[in-house]
């Protein structure tokens, strides 16, 4: 029977933090993105960030325009339906000032 010789080397598997901005190298825990945020470490080279900040960003503005159309339309909403109560019952409410009005000038 011959030799099966040396066991293979395993390569160690890159581990990385939960948000992904550090990966442990065996013994301590090290940044996985460069300090100028342009270059990302895979595990065996570092190689160029992806821009997910843009992606990012333009969520936020789709959120902030959903925000604004819905408060805009709420205000809308209100206005109408003030003026709609105020048309419905104008003329009671002229009547309790004419009432108040002729009280007052009666004492």
């Amino acid at each position: 029977m011959g030799d099966p010789g040396p066991p293979a080397a395993v390569a160690p598997q890159t581990r990385f933090s939960a948000d992904g901005y550090w990966w442990w190298d065996g013994a301590e825990w090290r940044p996985a993105v460069s300090q100028d945020r342009l270059w990302r470490w895979n595990g065996q080279a570092w190689e160029p960030a992806r821009p997910a900040a843009s992606a990012s960003r333009s969520n936020t503005g789709v959120a902030i325009g959903i925000t604004v159309a819905i408060f805009v339309g709420i205000v809308a909403l209100v206005a109408i339906v003030t003026v709609v109560v105020l048309y419905a019952a104008g003329g009671q409410i002229s009547n309790v000032f004419s009432n108040v009005t002729a009280a007052l000038n009666g004492q």
